[in-house]
């Protein structure tokens, strides 16, 4: 596969136009956040954020896009012993994924007993990420943001609640595709928990669901993390980055009815709502319909610990 002209200008550090990028791929990094929008008018020309970050992610979506041809198993080491620099070409010197808990969980890694449960202040990061399990009964939570994914303690309450309220194991292996690859993805295709996603209550957090993970885990085997209080939590949040959304994400669909109704909320209150906004909470929102009055319902919202 040829690299695309607009793909080098953007690795270059370059403004590129909008309508030499192909659509897909246009919105896949914006959903990301690895581009930043440049607008004239009606026109919208590209930059990006982090040209090391985008390239990394173009690498792990398909190989094709290494700058150099290096043999995909060579090691940085290698490259360093033949060329002098082992910055010359890049190669992914960590796979995997960091894991995190907050409980102690019986794994398995390369067929040897392992145990994940870290204390408060750090994470483990699964390099060998094919030979790595866990049991059955562990619900796998996959984490956006790396603020909440290292606060998970302070948000405890919060995940055993909607757990329990759902039926699924409320024990938890907290799981997060930083930095962006495809070995979370193909390590939960390999597993039969069930993955449940907690990301940005926004459109480009539901798109990545459902690109990233749900068409290739399955609807059965995996859900998105929608809190009750959302509709709440909507009422504060930001109408920028919605409409900066809109345009991108405007014709999104899902088949699950939950998900569709947190989308049809999202265009119906036109706002977004970051998920570290449940970091540390010990309250949580319920409306209660208190009366009717011409088929609206009139709720009064409590606070329960």
């Amino acid at each position: 596969m040829a690299i695309s002209a607009s793909i080098k200008a953007l690795m270059a550090g370059e403004l590129v136009a909008g309508s030499k990028i192909n659509n897909k791929l246009l919105e896949e990094l914006l959903a990301e956040g690895l581009l930043l929008v440049n607008s004239r008018g009606s026109r919208k020309s590209y930059r990006a954020r982090d040209v090391n970050a985008l390239k990394r992610y173009l690498i792990d979506k398909d190989e094709n896009y290494r700058m150099l041809e290096v043999d995909v198993l060579d090691s940085r080491a290698s490259m360093a012993a033949e060329t002098g620099n082992s910055k010359l070409a890049i190669v992914r010197s960590c796979p995997g994924f960091p894991v995190n808990s907050y409980e102690s969980i019986e794994c398995r890694l390369n067929g040897e007993p392992f145990l994940v449960n870290p204390q408060k202040g750090y994470f483990f990061f699964v390099t060998e990420w094919n030979h790595f399990s866990i049991p059955e009964d562990v619900t796998v939570i996959g984490i956006e943001n790396m603020e909440n994914f290292r606060l998970i303690r302070q948000q405890r309450s919060f995940f055993e609640a909607y757990l329990k309220k759902r039926r699924l194991p409320t024990k938890v292996l907290f799981v997060s595709r930083y930095p962006q690859s495809v070995d979370l993805r193909k390590w939960l295709m390999s597993i039969p928990n069930h993955y449940l996603h907690f990301g940005d209550f926004d459109l480009a957090g539901i798109k990545i669901f459902l690109s990233e993970f749900q068409e290739f885990i399955g609807s059965d085997r995996s859900s998105y993390l929608i809190p009750d209080d959302i509709e709440y939590r909507l009422n504060s949040g930001s109408r920028k980055r919605y409409d900066e959304q809109l345009c991108h994400f405007n014709q999104l669909k899902s088949n699950n009815c939950d998900l569709q109704r947190l989308i049809d909320l999202i265009h119906n209150e036109r706002k977004a709502y970051d998920q570290e906004g449940y970091i540390g909470e010990s309250l949580f929102p319920i409306s209660i319909t208190i009366m009717k009055y011409q088929d609206i319902d009139i709720s009064l919202w409590l606070l329960q610990s």
